[in-house]
């Protein structure tokens, strides 16, 4: 479990801090609204928190060269919005409107600064956390707060200035919703409620592989379920020709993770063949239809994009018969409603289950969102790539950043910031 210090652990009345936040949200591309405020609202808990304080937020939309990368203007107004009270912003980082800007907050004020992902320092800067605490926006911004709150799970996986750059400089501490996510993560992780299932697709093959390896190799879970393109590659190497077409796409997308993650997943079909659940049918789109095949109908020069009726049967019956699931990923093309079936039972089928359902972020989770199951689901992640790779074993910058600190601070008693 991730040793880290959360706002429970500090006082902050009074105190200026600096809260890195991920409001990076899908906008209307001719008017630049909203199209989901679902990541702004998820913050308003650890504002609350910080009611007493002077907070500065730390955001980011979007990367340079894409039509959605804006400033956070508009992030300040629908949060704002949202609280029923003012957000102020400034059109700057950590040049001095910024530090005047922070300079002039009184307690309960919230400033909100300029997309950090139009600042070079944050885009292009790399290495250790000491060098990302050298960039000119850390070193200013440490030197006008006492605290550093980090909010922003859907980025932990990203070593940036606005993420790690604060590890030894001032006290840093998990915000509500990163708290939550890990939390929620480790008890899924660490004491699953037994039959504890992994239920892996979508097209990210060597994320997914890479879970499948973490959760089988440690005993984390006790089938893995494979669909989407997962199921794909996997049907592919348990030796059904699954058609040139279905197969060079897998090459495609994976790249130059192709023979890497063949090589994992070979190894675990031999190494783990009854706990590995293959499909035993697919649908195929011929034509524009849905076409059910069995395996032994395989090759299909058609492309795949669902499990096919009998498959989704199979899973739907070990997702109610689960203590836990751990799902990524869809099961299929579920944009095309000919190809949705799986997808969508698979969703219904999590509803319904007394399992402790953690659902990673991504289409997965916006899915659950729009069809309204969040609520018949244990866990749903904000972070589809941070998700995947923490479920997967690997060390996320930023808990490691909040470790570090934690580390570094919690020996000291009465300090600026009172750590308890």
């Amino acid at each position: 479990m991730a040793s880290v210090l959360t706002l429970e652990n500090v006082n902050v009345e009074g105190r200026t801090v600096i809260v890195r936040v991920d409001v990076n949200s899908p906008m209307a591309p001719d008017t630049k609204s909203f199209l989901d405020d679902t990541r702004i609202k998820a913050i308003v808990p650890t504002l609350n928190r910080l009611s007493k304080a002077k907070v500065v937020l730390l955001a980011h939309q979007s990367r340079p060269g894409k039509d959605d990368f804006t400033s956070t203007l508009g992030h300040s107004r629908e949060l704002g919005r949202i609280l029923g009270r003012p957000v102020k912003w400034v059109e700057d980082l950590a040049g001095d409107k910024a530090m005047a800007a922070i300079e002039a907050l009184v307690d309960g004020d919230i400033l909100m600064l300029n997309n950090v992902r139009m600042y070079d320092e944050e885009i292009k800067t790399k290495g250790t956390f000491e060098a990302m605490a050298e960039t000119q926006m850390v070193q200013k911004l440490a030197s006008v707060a006492d605290l550093y709150v980090y909010d922003a799970f859907a980025c932990a996986h990203r070593a940036t200035p606005s993420g790690v750059g604060f590890t030894h400089l001032i006290p840093c501490v998990a915000g509500d919703l990163m708290a939550n996510e890990i939390q929620k993560l480790d008890q899924a992780l660490e004491h699953p409620t037994r039959p504890c299932i992994a239920v892996l697709g979508g097209v990210k093959v060597d994320d997914s592989i890479a879970v499948a390896d973490n959760m089988l190799r440690n005993g984390i879970c006790d089938e893995v379920w494979v669909t989407g393109g997962v199921a794909n590659l996997m049907v592919e190497l348990a030796g059904h020709d699954i058609g040139l077409v279905n197969h060079d796409f897998l090459v495609g997308e994976l790249g130059k993770q192709w023979y890497p993650t063949v090589e994992k997943a070979k190894a675990l079909l031999v190494d783990f063949p009854e706990k590995i659940m293959l499909p035993v049918d697919l649908a195929a789109n011929i034509e524009d239809n849905r076409v059910d095949i069995s395996l032994e109908q395989l090759p299909v020069s058609a492309p795949i994009f669902d499990l096919g009726i009998q498959s989704i049967r199979n899973l739907s019956a070990a997702i109610k018969q689960a203590g836990t699931v751990h799902l990524n990923g869809p099961a299929g093309v579920f944009e095309l409603p000919d190809f949705a079936l799986g997808t969508v039972e698979m969703l219904n089928a999590c509803a319904e289950s007394k399992a402790y359902v953690v659902v990673g972020g991504g289409h997965t989770a916006t899915l659950i969102m729009k069809r309204n199951l969040a609520s018949k689901m244990g866990h749903v992640s904000t972070g589809g790539g941070a998700c995947l790779d923490y479920i997967s074993g690997r060390s996320l910058p930023a808990v490691a950043s909040l470790e570090a600190s934690a580390r570094a601070f919690s020996m000291e008693t009465q300090s600026s910031i009172n750590i308890q």
